[in-house]
């Protein structure tokens, strides 16, 4: 009977100091194969969702950037617009010439691949400039006597020149180019802006040169008489001495270096194609007399309309009469992301924000 319960502990006893050496076993082969299986099942399609949600983001935020880019251009073509006092149209600009008439496009700055859109005069504001004592001052010497007494704001009055203003379309040709990113052969095209700017006429001069400006070392850059201007310039014949087109090769004409207001204009050729009267609707319909008589008739659309003929992503409708404008700017947010697909296409419109605005200038010459 010992001999038996000295068995049944020895027994016992081994098998409790081999129960841990059983239990402590790794994955097998199958067991690991099986869980690499089950994780790439279900990390697989959260990956790809998590991909899509942060593509998705991408193309919304340059959506919105698109849209507030175009508005803002927008915006600013307004106000620009609203100090105007003759806006030119397609017939002036692009022609055909009537009588005594003279294309604007041969008188303005050279853009081998722009085309002026958008082509007025405007009134604009010099502060500071004109010296109240005699003898006056110089526009310089008035910015600088305004720094020295900002409490004093009259110290010397402010004044308007004239100042022509013109918006080009411009499409982009070099791929390498920062207006180009990302690089490809089709570029987007963006709108750039020049101003030749009047300078501030010199009232010590003597009457026979009453038309004289203060020269360079008397005024600060924005007060410059650019040398592009034409003193001869007559609003009574609008398309006549526009500009010294020989001043555009002046080191000193810094009109030669427009302003680029937007980039990623819309490229598409064509696509979409406004309605062949949209010009005559916007304004309107207005009308102008036929030769000396009382009798009155439509102004074709070619007249209003000023476009590069191609595009048709940044157009202008001008009444030269009412000093009216409505400019509208289609903008390309597809060409942000990616540099083949972004042609026009209906289905996708909302990467392709458009925006419109009408204004009328100061009303009129002498206003």
């Amino acid at each position: 009977m010992k001999t038996l319960l000295r068995l049944l502990l020895k027994s016992q006893h081994q098998r409790n100091r081999s129960g841990p050496a059983q239990t402590d076993k790794g994955m097998t082969l199958v067991e690991l194969l099986v869980g690499s299986i089950m994780a790439f099942l279900i990390l697989t399609p959260m990956l790809a969702f998590v991909v899509d949600m942060l593509n998705t983001d991408r193309r919304e935020q340059v959506k919105t950037s698109t849209e507030q880019d175009i508005q803002a251009a927008v915006d600013f073509i307004a106000q620009d617009l609203s100090q105007a006092i003759y806006i030119y149209d397609n017939k002036a600009i692009q022609g055909p010439p009537g009588v005594n008439e003279e294309l604007v496009i041969s008188q303005l700055p050279t853009n081998a691949n722009g085309t002026p859109i958008l082509v007025f005069w405007k009134r604009k504001q010099i502060r500071n400039a004109v010296d109240p004592q005699q003898p006056p001052r110089t526009p310089d010497d008035c910015a600088q006597a305004t720094a020295n007494q900002p409490n004093s704001p009259n110290v010397c009055n402010d004044t308007y020149v004239r100042s022509l203003v013109a918006y080009y379309l411009v499409q982009e040709r070099n791929p390498n180019s920062t207006w180009c990113q990302p690089s490809a052969i089709d570029c987007p095209s963006r709108i750039e802006r020049y101003e030749i700017s009047e300078g501030v006429k010199d009232p010590r001069l003597p009457l026979p040169n009453q038309n004289g400006y203060f020269n360079e070392g008397e005024v600060s850059e924005s007060q410059e008489h650019s040398p592009a201007f034409n003193s001869n310039f007559d609003f009574n014949q609008p398309t006549k001495n526009v500009t010294v087109p020989q001043g555009f090769t002046d080191p000193n004409f810094t009109g030669s270096n427009p302003q680029v207001l937007v980039n990623y204009i819309d490229p598409s050729a064509l696509v979409p194609t406004p309605p062949g009267n949209e010009c005559q609707l916007a304004l309107g319909e207005p009308r102008a007399q036929v030769g000396g008589t009382t009798t009155t008739s439509r102004i074709p659309e070619e007249t209003l309309k000023v476009t590069d003929q191609a595009t048709n992503s940044f157009y202008a409708c001008v009444d030269t009469a009412r000093n009216v404008a409505r400019v509208t700017i289609r903008g390309n947010s597809l060409r942000r992301l990616q540099t083949n697909g972004t042609a026009y296409d209906p289905n996708k419109s909302a990467f392709f924000p458009t925006a419109s605005v009408q204004v009328q200038g100061l009303g009129g010459l002498g206003k």
